[in-house]
């Protein structure tokens, strides 16, 4: 852990992951498919439809980068988890409706105190960036949902690769125009903060869910519970 009066003297811009770090994506998810499920008379709990999804989605992005054979989107990522998980849980669907919940993400809402917090940040001089798995379309159309107007939002699909590939991350600096340790990522992931770490970034978990991070090398340079503990530790 790194004292936090250095990280507020050092850092100039915070890069967010988007999904289940700014916005809430295992409670948006599994509010649009409750109705869905209930329609198709299945008997499992929409949570772990949703876990089942998001896990499949993860497995799979993490296979298409290692593979290197080109970048496929995160939006048909989604479609073939989702599809998958369909068939694993016995529902019959169509393409459309396999798409419509993959759109779904573009209207997920942030966490209850992420804006507040990320307006005090803003006041106090840092820049603020995304930098989402999500294809650059669907961080579009997000916009409008979060109700923040950052710096920067970044597409890996500019990049090539999902997280944690190490290029996601040089292609966020590159673009921020500032040096690794000049920046803070933040994610409610162990493995992105991993990556950003292993890139030269400064890390940040946000531990949410009250899990160990894991027994990895490059630790974070600052825990914290929620965006509102995030904005008292850099900002007050």
């Amino acid at each position: 852990m790194v004292n936090p009066e250095i990280l507020k003297r050092e850092v100039k811009f915070l890069l967010f992951d988007l999904y289940g770090t700014v916005v809430d994506m295992q409670k948006g998810l599994t509010e649009f498919v409750t109705p869905f499920l209930q329609r198709a008379q299945w008997s499992g709990s929409p949570h772990r439809f949703v876990t089942w999804w998001r896990r499949t989605h993860f497995e799979n992005s993490m296979i298409n980068a290692l593979c290197e054979q080109g970048h496929t989107s995160y939006r048909m990522i989604g479609e073939r988890a989702v599809a998958h998980v369909m068939d694993r849980a016995g529902i019959a669907y169509t393409a459309e409706q396999v798409s419509w919940l993959v759109r779904c993400i573009e209207k997920l809402k942030p966490f209850d105190e992420v804006v507040e917090s990320l307006e005090a940040l803003k006041a106090a001089g840092y820049g603020l960036a995304v930098l989402s798995n999500g294809d650059c379309d669907m961080l579009d159309r997000a916009k409008g949902y979060i109700a923040f107007s950052f710096d920067n939002t970044i597409s890996v699909q500019k990049a090539g690769y999902f997280k944690p590939h190490w290029k996601t991350y040089a292609k966020a600096k590159e673009l921020l125009g500032v040096d690794y340790q000049s920046i803070l990522f933040v994610a409610n992931h162990s493995f992105d903060c991993v990556g950003a770490k292993s890139s030269g970034m400064r890390s940040c978990y946000v531990n949410r869910r009250r899990q160990p991070f894991g027994h990895w090398a490059e630790k974070p340079d600052l825990t914290v519970k929620d965006f509102k503990e995030l904005a008292q530790k850099m900002v007050y």
